[in-house]
């Protein structure tokens, strides 16, 4: 069965894209613990991202890090936090968190935010791309 991120990359599941080429997505998390929480992910359904070969593992961090200026720039914050966990989806993915405090980190606290704030709050992130 395909993982929730592979039927994002498919359009089966409505996403809020940031960015996207021929072997990556990044799109906002439906359940943020901040605003502007991105996933980056490869579009090829690899459970743990230490399995992905070496090329495509940089080529994923490298994307990753082409999408942190952006961010920075719509959503104030003192950092962008990066978190590899892997235990809630079994598709690879990276966590890009605006950060004002390590307390922002903390994924067991979800903010509210709607889906109306997230399609504006993609278009603001895109138009800083």
């Amino acid at each position: 069965m395909a993982s929730i991120f592979s039927r994002i990359v498919s359009g089966e599941i409505p996403s809020h894209k940031i960015a996207e080429n021929e072997e990556f997505l990044a799109f906002l998390d439906a359940f943020p613990i901040a605003k502007g929480h991105t996933l980056v992910i490869p579009k090829k359904e690899v459970d743990y991202i230490f399995d992905l070969d070496d090329d495509t593992y940089t080529r994923l961090f490298l994307f990753a890090k082409s999408i942190v200026p952006a961010l920075e720039k719509t959503v104030p914050c003192l950092r962008i936090g990066v978190s590899v966990i892997g235990l809630e989806v079994p598709h690879a993915h990276i966590h890009l968190l605006p950060l004002n405090s390590m307390a922002d980190a903390d994924f067991s606290k979800k903010i509210k935010i709607s889906q109306e704030e997230l399609a504006d709050l993609a278009t603001a992130i895109r138009g800083n791309m």
